[in-house]
């Protein structure tokens, strides 16, 4: 048999050729290959919704390849992902090479598998199936319900707000996640309460525990109970003179149970807690262990598939955690039976595993060496996740205690840990530090023991609001809502971001003034379609098309109907604008904030026919340019200084008749060459935040940029031509090779 075998990375078709051997071709599509012309219409709605495709221009190439391999081949082997993205491109390239006439006497082949194995491979290939078109099906709605309302809100969002500015299906109701819990922040009340703390000691005087004021007179405080300090200095004075006694001690074991193999969603929450990772580099890593890392010379993919939302594990998987366990922890820490999870998402998608080690032989410090610092933090949460998932519970042994004296009770917990089980390995992060659950210990106490109060201290709260999204609780928002797939969050995130719709504070989402104001305006417009409850309810209907149960062009029909119409009302909408109480001088009628392209602005609301606006500072006046002590290049006006979207920069004086602009100053050179275009070198600049970074001098034909200062000094692992300088806190300066793959680095010595 001679066969080619169509995969998606390049990355991938390597290891799979050396699986597989001689007689087959392995070559990949990078992804789609096929996609929407870049103009409305792609999507007719007028003819039932039909689609135009064309095939992406840099991917002709690809084609070829494939269609010059097909003419010495009998078979062609579809291979890409085994969820409804790959599905579609399996198709689209199917489709293609249908059209050129190149299958024509050719075996068409689908195969898929969870892990580039050998073992998983060769299985794949001697089992092969057939494409599934509801899986395609499914996929071409959501791609047409997302270019029709990107297509259809974007020039509508031009028109409204400002130009330049687009919107998403599914972005929609993440921003408007994001801005309503802004919303909550700002409007938020903080209510005060106090809390009665008290240090106390056994008659044997051992180690001091700490205990609270939890009742009064046999009633339970509540937590508003004590709202101001007098009151609660007075309570604190009674406890600390108190004489108490112990009135019941409450003993009992808790077991812990591990959490479930990662999924999508879980591992890109975890990665945020626990290694700093926004969800789009967690996906970029992940893809990389799963189509394979060099080890020992050879191309091993080292993680299953990671876009899952699927608990299974495979019995072989099972088989061989369980022996680790038993031989590396003992058999205390091996429960009786495997442990087995289920789903509890209802929109779980196709039958995968969870995401764990292809080899759980292959441990985090075996692959050390060869493993870059961000794939082994990765690849090592995996491993001990998915390991932790079959151990032994944790045993807790937690103790209550309540001591009173006339009238008084006070509270005292304490837990210690009688066996780890799974803590041995791994604990689950959590969105709130403060509350992961440690050790407490109380000495030992029995009913009726003595016990003084050394100190009671009366300690002032406030409630507190929401906290904002960081990426981990949007994640988790986002999912429980049942909005968008674990395929789809990392771009979500990702695109807010590149839009300037959110900024990240201490890695929190923070809504920008562009941000509100589209979310404004969708809301007000479009709140049903922007509702969480309405998208997913589509997601539902998309699962339904996936599974057989409905047809894709019956969900795009009910969802354009009310669309459309929302769309044609919010065309006679006013252009969204903030109400003041300062009116216009020229017209007497009152001032509006709005939002341009710098920025929000007051305007007049006789607008048209009063024209008369104004920046947000203050000054009714329009700003005398500001002169420059430089002339202009061209035409030897004095340059000005002006503001822009980026910052001040210099613009000719003569504007329009000369349109000369230039930075501020001329950046700093490093003298160091640009090794992507050899033409450019490293100019010192400042992005829009004020961090220094370093970026090519012929941008924007080259775009390469360092965050670390380039030296001009080779390095001696790999002979790139420059090093980088890193300076921190942790490790002080250090030299590292910027060229990928290497991972040279050295410490270097402090000046005296």
């Amino acid at each position: 048999m001679s066969a080619v075998v169509v995969v998606e990375s390049p990355a991938k078709a390597k290891t799979i050729e050396k699986y597989l051997g001689k007689g087959y071709k392995v070559l990949a599509s990078y992804g789609h290959v096929r996609a929407f012309p870049k103009k409305d219409g792609s999507v007719d709605p007028n003819q039932d919704f039909l689609i135009k495709y064309e095939v992406i221009a840099d991917k002709k190439k690809r084609l070829d390849a494939i269609d010059k391999a097909l003419e010495k081949a009998d078979t062609l082997i579809l291979a890409s992902d085994l969820d409804r993205e790959g599905e579609a491109i399996a198709w689209h390239v199917a489709e293609v090479l249908r059209e050129r006439g190149s299958l024509q006497g050719k075996t068409i082949q689908r195969i898929t598998f969870n892990e580039i194995t050998k073992k998983a491979i060769q299985e794949a290939v001697a089992n092969p199936g057939t494409m599934d078109m509801q899986l395609v099906d499914a996929q071409q709605a959501r791609s047409a319900l997302d270019y029709l309302v990107g297509f259809t809100l974007s020039p509508l969002l031009w028109r409204k707000i400002r130009s330049g500015l687009s919107a998403g299906r599914v972005q929609s109701v993440a921003l408007r996640l994001i801005c309503e819990r802004e919303q909550h922040i700002r409007e938020f009340k903080a209510k005060e309460f106090w809390t009665i703390d008290a240090t106390c000691l056994t008659a044997a005087g051992a180690v001091p525990f700490d205990a609270q004021l939890h009742a009064v007179d046999g009633e339970k405080l509540g937590k508003f109970a004590i709202t101001d300090g007098v009151s609660a200095k007075t309570m604190a004075g009674r406890v600390e003179r108190g004489s108490f006694q112990v009135a019941s001690v409450d003993k009992k074991q808790v077991r812990q149970q591990p959490s479930p193999p990662f999924i999508t969603t879980t591992l890109q929450m975890d990665a945020s807690r626990k290694l700093g990772f926004t969800a789009r580099k967690t996906m970029q890593v992940a893809q990389k262990l799963y189509e394979g890392i060099e080890v020992d010379g050879e191309p091993v993919g080292l993680i299953t598939y990671m876009r899952t939302d699927s608990l299974t594990l495979s019995e072989d998987a099972l088989v061989e955690m369980r022996s680790h366990i038993q031989q590396t922890y003992g058999d205390a820490y091996l429960p009786d039976k495997p442990r087995r999870f289920k789903t509890n998402s209802k929109n779980a998608q196709e039958a995968h595993e969870a995401i764990r080690p292809t080899a759980i032989s292959r441990t985090p410090e075996a692959l050390k060496s060869v493993l870059d610092a961000d794939e082994w933090k990765l690849y090592k949460l995996i491993w001990k996740r998915a390991l932790a998932s079959q151990m032994e519970a944790a045993v807790l042994d937690q103790v209550r205690a309540d001591l009173e004296s006339g009238g008084l009770s006070l509270r005292a917990n304490g837990s210690t840990l009688a066996f780890p089980g799974f803590r041995t390995l791994y604990i689950e992060g959590t969105d709130e530090p403060a509350k992961q659950d440690g050790e407490r210990l109380l000495p030992p106490l029995a009913v009726g023991d003595q016990i003084e109060v050394k100190q009671a201290d009366a300690r002032q709260h406030f409630t507190e609001p929401k906290p904002r999204f960081s990426e981990a609780t949007l994640v988790k928002e986002l999912e429980a809502d049942g909005i968008g797939r674990p395929s789809t969050y990392a771009n979500i995130l990702n695109v807010l971001r590149e839009r300037k719709y959110v900024e990240m504070e201490k890695k929190r989402f923070v809504p920008t003034d562009v941000g509100e104001w589209v979310n404004k305006f969708l809301v007000g417009s479009f709140s049903d379609i922007v509702a969480p409850k309405f998208t997913a309810e589509v997601e539902d209907r998309l699962d339904a098309v996936a599974r057989g149960e409905e047809g894709w062009k019956p969900v795009l029909r009910e969802f354009w109907a009310p669309f459309k119409e929302a769309v044609d009302k919010a065309l006679g909408a006013e252009r969204p604008a903030e109400e003041t109480d300062e009116t216009c001088p020229e017209c007497g009628k009152p001032m509006a904030i709005k939002l341009g392209r710098y920025g929000k602005f007051l305007a007049c609301t006789g607008y048209p026919a009063c024209k008369h606006a104004r920046p947000m500072n203050g000054s009714s006046e329009p700003e005398e340019p500001e002169l420059s002590d430089k002339l202009c290049d061209k035409c030897q006006s004095p340059m000005v200084i002006k503001h822009g979207r980026f910052g001040k920069f210099l613009g000719c004086s003569a504007y329009p008749k000369c349109k000369n602009i230039q930075p501020m100053e001329k950046p700093e050179d490093t003298g160091v060459r640009c090794p992507e275009c050899g033409e450019g070198t490293f100019l010192v600049k400042k992005s829009r935040r004020g961090k220094v970074f370093y970026s090519c001098s012929a941008y924007p034909k080259c775009k390469n940029a360092l965050w670390n200062k380039p030296i001009a000094q080779p390095c001696p692992a790999c002979g790139a031509s420059f090093v980088t300088e890193k300076i921190s806190k942790r490790n002080g300066t250090e030299h590292l090779c910027a060229s990928e793959g290497c991972g040279w680095k050295e410490q270097v010595a402090e000046a005296e």
